[in-house]
């Protein structure tokens, strides 16, 4: 069997940055988890003593706090300021394009549409900064459009992670009903790159290894776009999760990882299956 690793996957820009602001701040804490890997989150915790709290209650005075790179809320990164916590954000720059984004299309009118998990945290995040939560509503399926309250004017964006197909479908609803639409792009590149990849990927393999969080955005995606070309696709956060049954008669397996996936992480897998199978890479 061969293993063949997709031409672009794992750590984006935003993870590396947020991770070597983490290093460079041993002893500080990150409020939620600094990137949606918990191998990762551990080395950090037990090579660099990166602490994790998940509310501000847990907080100890003054506290070196790193804000995780899909962001915080608005009104929950002020209560930090207010506590005197010395606040080092490593907010991926494009997480914090939406979130200006949505601040200034709010204050100049607009009713804000944002494509995306309401559940994830840098959706929470996002949602934040509009000027009026009332007039800000967050979407998966254009047929959630029908019912809300929207203005003449709409400002939509998307999460990062999305696939930009159903991006469009939000916005050839919007543009049925509404006098104006601003539209903004606000899907990662490196998703783009990423996903690309891996469906090329699967198009020739008869296996697909997916690696990466279970509660990634992208790396759902990238398991989601993987299995629509190779229908034995699988989606594993480390090298024990792997099963020699998947293998089995199969003459190319791809390999990918989402964008909190470091290449440690990766390399194990490789090796774990090598000793499953003979194999070349």
């Amino acid at each position: 069997m061969k293993i063949e690793l997709a031409s672009s996957y794992g750590f984006c820009f935003g993870v590396k940055r947020a991770i070597e602001i983490a290093q460079e701040h041993r002893g500080s804490v990150t409020y939620g988890p600094l990137i949606h890997n918990k191998d990762e989150i551990n080395r950090l915790k037990d090579g660099f003593n990166i602490g994790l709290v998940q509310s501000l209650e847990e907080m100890e005075k003054d506290s070196t706090v790193v804000i995780r790179t899909h962001g915080i809320p608005k009104n929950e990164l002020t209560m930090l300021k207010e506590k005197d916590h010395k606040i080092i954000d490593a907010t991926c720059p494009y997480v914090t394009t939406p979130q200006n984004i949505v601040q200034n299309m709010s204050e100049e009118g607009y009713s804000i549409v944002i494509f995306g998990d309401k559940d994830h945290p840098e959706i929470k995040g996002v949602v934040s900064y509009a000027k009026d939560l009332e007039d800000a509503f967050i979407v998966l399926k254009p047929e959630e459009l029908e019912t809300l309250p929207l203005k003449a004017k709409v400002a939509v964006v998307s999460q990062t992670t999305k696939k930009p197909e159903d991006f469009a479908k939000i916005v050839t609803a919007l543009m049925a009903t509404r006098k104006e639409i601003r539209v903004f792009n606000t899907i990662c590149n490196a998703t783009f790159e990423n996903q690309d990849a891996a469906a090329d990927l699967a198009k020739k393999a008869d296996v697909m290894i997916i690696i990466g969080g279970k509660h990634s955005s992208n790396t759902k995606q990238l398991h989601s776009i993987a299995k629509r070309h190779c229908i034995d696709s699988y989606l594993i956060e480390n090298e024990t999760e792997l099963e020699a049954s998947w293998l089995e008669e199969k003459k190319l397996c791809g390999i990918s990882a989402g964008a909190s996936t470091p290449d440690w992480i990766v390399q194990n897998v490789i090796a774990k299956i090598k000793e499953m199978k003979k194999v070349t890479v």
